[in-house]
Formats: C-alpha cells, sequence, structure tokens
C-alpha cells in the first residue's frame, strides 16, 4: 500500500494527527471536510509523487534530474498550481511500491523499494472545473491555465470519439450521443435532445467524470487482460526514443512531457488510480448514489484500481456504508437467491471491504486532520460531514424554546421536532 506523509505544505499544517503523519492510500480513499481545509492539497500531492514514481519506473526521467535543486516546483507543483504552497519548512514523504520520495529543505531524494509487485498506472487526476468543458464548445482549442484540466479535456475528447452510437447513462434514463462531424455531445430523453452545454450544471459535471471514468478503467481491464508487452526490439527503439527526447534542447519542460507520455503509451498499464474532485459536484441526492455506484464498479475491475475522492457531501460517506455493509454480505452468500436480493439494493460489483477503505477527515478550524475510525465494522456516521445535522437540530430546538418563552396566548400548533426535521442518523 502506498502512503504519504505532508507537513506545512499550503493550508497543512502538522498534517494528519494519527499514525505518526503517515496517510494510507487504499483502494478506496475519501478526504472529506469544508473547502480551504487542504483536501484537494493531498489528493494533488498524491497525484503528483504516484507520477514521479511512475516515470522512475519507465525510465522516462533519471533519477539525478529528480533530485536537482527546485526540480520539484519548477517542474511539477506548477501542474497543480501548487507552486506557492511550498514553504521553507515543507516537508513531503512518499512511500510507493517501487520507490520512496522524501523532500524536505528544498531538496528531493529517492530510492528504491525493492518492491516486485508494482502495478504501472493510468493516473487520471479529475480538477472540479471539469463541467467548464462540457458548457462550453472547442474547449480543446483554448489556452488552458490548468494543465491538470487540459489533460483532463484531452481524455474526455477521447472518450467522446469512443463512443459507439447512443450510450445510457446512469441516471435519469438519460442517452448521449456523440457526433464527431460537428464534435457536439448530445444528450437524449423520452421527449427531448439537447447539446451538453444547453444542459443543466449537474450533467455538465457528471457527463465528463463519467465517460472518462469508464474509457480508463474498460482501457486498463482490456490491456491487463490481453497482457500485451513491447518486444525487445519495441523496447530498444523506445529507449532510444526517450533518449532523442532528452538530447532535444529546443524541447520546453511541457513538451517534453507530452512526448513521453505519448512515446510511453505502448506500456502496458495493469492499474487505474482516478483521483477526483468532489464526485457529487451539482448532483441530486440520488444522482450521487448513481455516480458513486458506478466509479466503485470502475474501481473493482482491477485488483491494483485506487479511487481517491474529495468531498463535501455527507451523502457520499453515508452511501459508503451501505457499500460496506452489502461487501460483508457478499462474502458470505451461499444461494443465489440472497445473491439476487442483495444486488437489487447495491449492486455487487459496486461494494467495498472496510479493511480497503480509509476516510479522513480535515478541520480548516484548527488545521487538524483525523483518521475517521470504523464503528462495529462499518463507517462511522459520526464523522464531520454528518455534524451539522446535529447542529442544525440544536439550534432548531433552541428556537422552539425561545418560542415557548414568548409565551403567545394563540400561538399556532407545533409538531415535535422529529415530525418537523425527521430522523438524521440511522440507528445500528
Amino acid at each position: 500500500m502506498s502512503r504519504i506523509k505532508v507537513r506545512n505544505f499550503g493550508p497543512i499544517g502538522r498534517g494528519l494527527i494519527e499514525n505518526d503523519g503517515w496517510f494510507d492510500i487504499g483502494k478506496v480513499t475519501v478526504f472529506a471536510g469544508n473547502q480551504g481545509s487542504g483536501k484537494s492539497t493531498v489528493a494533488k500531492l498524491i497525484s503528483t509523487f504516484m507520477w514521479i514514481e511512475k516515470a522512475l519506473v519507465r525510465g522516462d526521467y533519471d533519477k539525478k534530474w529528480f533530485e536537482a535543486t527546485d526540480r520539484l516546483k519548477k517542474s511539477f507543483l506548477h501542474y497543480h498550481r501548487l507552486d506557492n504552497y511550498l514553504r521553507s519548512d515543507s516537508a513531503i514523504e512518499y512511500l510507493g511500491d517501487a520507490y520512496s520520495v522524501t523532500y524536505g529543505d528544498g531538496l528531493m531524494s529517492i530510492a528504491e523499494t525493492a518492491n516486485l509487485a508494482y502495478q504501472l498506472p493510468q493516473i487520471m487526476y479529475v480538477p472540479s472545473e471539469r463541467n467548464f468543458l462540457a458548457s462550453i464548445n472547442g474547449a480543446e482549442e483554448l489556452r488552458l491555465s490548468s494543465e491538470a484540466l487540459r489533460d483532463f479535456s484531452t481524455e474526455y475528447n477521447r472518450a467522446k470519439n469512443d463512443l459507439q452510437g447512443t450510450v445510457r447513462l446512469p441516471v435519469n434514463e438519460t442517452d448521449v450521443e456523440y457526433i464527431s462531424l460537428s464534435d457536439k455531445l448530445y444528450l437524449k430523453g423520452n421527449d427531448y435532445r439537447i447539446e451538453i452545454s444547453e444542459a443543466s450544471s449537474g450533467f455538465q459535471s457528471f457527463v465528463p467524470l463519467y465517460l472518462v471514468s469508464k474509457r480508463l478503467a474498460y482501457s486498463v481491464k482490456n490491456r491487463d487482460e490481453n497482457k500485451e508487452s513491447m518486444s525487445s526490439k519495441e523496447e530498444m527503439r523506445f529507449k532510444s526514443g526517450v533518449r532523442e527526447i532528452w538530447d532535444n534542447e529546443n524541447l520546453t519542460d511541457e513538451q517534453r512531457r507530452m512526448a513521453l507520455s505519448a512515446l510511453t503509451a505502448k506500456f502496458n498499464k495493469t492499474a487505474f488510480i482516478n483521483i477526483v474532485e468532489e464526485p457529487e459536484q451539482n448532483l441530486f441526492t440520488s444522482s450521487q448514489w448513481e455516480l458513486l455506484r458506478s466509479l466503485l464498479e470502475f474501481n473493482n475491475m482491477n485488483a491494483g484500481n485506487k479511487l481517491i475522492a474529495t468531498t463535501h457531501s455527507p451523502y457520499l460517506t453515508d452511501f459508503l456504508i451501505l457499500f460496506v455493509k452489502a461487501g460483508q454480505l457478499k462474502s458470505s452468500m451461499e444461494t443465489d437467491e440472497l445473491k439476487r436480493d442483495l444486488n437489487a439494493i447495491v449492486p455487487m460489483e459496486s461494494t467495498v471491504n472496510i479493511e480497503d477503505l480509509s476516510i479522513y477527515e480535515f478541520d480548516d478550524r484548527n488545521g487538524a486532520i483525523n483518521i475517521l475510525e470504523p464503528c462495529n465494522g462499518l463507517p462511522s456516521d459520526e464523522n464531520i460531514l454528518n455534524g451539522m445535522f446535529d447542529e442544525s437540530n440544536e439550534m432548531f430546538a433552541r428556537l422552539l424554546e425561545i418560542q415557548q418563552r414568548m409565551n403567545i396566548k394563540s400561538r399556532r400548533r407545533i409538531l415535535p421536532i422529529a415530525a418537523v426535521r425527521g430522523t438524521t442518523r440511522r440507528t445500528r
């Protein structure tokens, strides 16, 4: 399991309180908390250091090149616009399956971990600005300031071009159709057909994320099943191509990175690392359920796949309880009838093992980061996102007390709090 430790970087101060500061990057990792608390910061650093590890394994870059002064800031933090987050006392440690990387005092040091279990990943960072790509036509022709958004736009275009005919989305009984000649994506329902640029903000957020995640998950799955690898001659040509790119002094760092990425596309990737900012963005509750179900299904396609998500939504953490509980039941299923009944509630291909789930809570008020410990083998609903439900109930009770103190003679009938507010927690 990969791990990362972050201290004194952007909004992150002392870092994670437990586990000696180490974030375990499990098969499903969730960062929950208020905006500005550092969730995306840690997610972006995970993306950065996983990419560095992959580049080292493939031989895209020389180890000494990475360890050069200011290389992290100049060549990698800029990708996620984290340049100004670096402080003089910033300290970052990453422990991967193939390499460990340590950054401190402005210097990076790298060491091999000699772990032969490394699976070459397809890493996709899905930024929160993704709905911008669906809201306008020709986004790929714009000079986007975010390199992460630019790369996601490239994958989105590939996903659109891979669509065959009309494809059903898992929300609102809606189909999606791409017309390559006009470069337009359409949403189709029972009595309508509109361009994605005319659709609701929820669809503009959902469709790019869903199409890209699905395409990359199936692409990695198919490559892994085919077990394609380079021949000795192809490997020689590859190494020669890498040398030519490095020897070309006319290339910028960005051009060199793109050339290396294109050259190494023949490598057989066996894992999909899907890092998603706010999957719930602009979505109704039932659509959040369908999206999470889909992302977990894609995540379960390969053993090495990982889903890393940042969220403000209490529904996503609540839904994870259901996926974990279904995973517990699935492990001891004995009859087809029980399997069918379980699958009707929670699709079996989307279940989660509690051992594979890590939820971290970010508190913007004091800068603390804590691990959400399981309760009775399930994710606890006593979490930072559900806390506002309790607080709003308490405020409502205080308002009722004020109304009672006013001693109005002809006051209206007041329903009990439970009837007005509803139950916000399940009891177990």
